[in-house]
């Protein structure tokens, strides 16, 4: 059963990878309007660095949290900038909601997801309407959680969530920054769409890619 699990998360963190190679420039030119234009080439370098690690893993003797670990560990050497420690302690507070088990249901799911929020949130001591990655990462996780609580079929509790993170990225357009480099130009960050949010929704999207649609 745990390799099972292991080998699905393995996979989403391939998605993710391919996901954020693709959307690597577009990612940057959102970032080149507030902030220093590099976010897609530093989310690269680290899914790249996870991807790689992941590839050493003994999937019949890891379990689902070692995965998460070890995504963390990776994307922490890979990545110094700020992003860097953000997703490390995200995937490490993810491997601690994924303690003991040993497959992935919706609820695991949920609480990897709010996990990832919760751990940026403690790292990056922000908030919702900080204009970041947290305005895609908790309504994501609410939307989450209200799908298990409804007891939904894993096509909408995905489809809710990736609905989620999507409408909280755009909402960011109208958002002065708080938090990050782009909180230097303030009011001149209006009418951008935050690039951390953005390539929360690309994380998003691929999660769902493999894990429910």
């Amino acid at each position: 059963m745990s390799a099972n699990a292991v080998r699905r998360l393995i996979a989403m963190f391939e998605a993710i990878s391919a996901a954020v190679e693709t959307e690597k420039d577009h990612l940057s030119e959102l970032d080149g309007a507030i902030g220093d234009a590099d976010h897609g080439t530093t989310m690269s370098l680290g899914f790249l660095a996870v991807k790689a690690e992941l590839a050493k893993i003994d999937v019949d003797k890891a379990q689902p949290s070692d995965v998460m670990a070890t995504a963390g560990g990776a994307f922490l050497n890979a990545v110094g900038a700020s992003t860097g420690p953000l997703y490390a302690t995200a995937f490490h507070r993810a491997a601690q909601a994924l303690a003991g088990a040993n497959e992935l249901n919706l609820a695991t799911a949920a609480a990897m997801i709010d996990a990832i929020g919760s751990g940026i949130g403690e790292r990056g001591k922000g908030q919702r309407g900080d204009k970041t990655m947290l305005d895609a990462w908790l309504p994501a996780a609410d939307a989450a959680a209200a799908a298990v609580a409804d007891n939904k079929a894993s096509t909408e509790f995905w489809s809710d969530v990736v609905a989620a993170a999507d409408a909280g990225a755009n909402a960011t357009r109208s958002m002065v920054a708080a938090k990050g480099r782009a909180a230097r130009i303030r009011e001149r960050s209006l009418g951008h769409v935050d690039p951390g949010a953005a390539s929360a929704v690309v994380i998003v999207r691929a999660m769902a890619s493999t894990l429910g649609y």
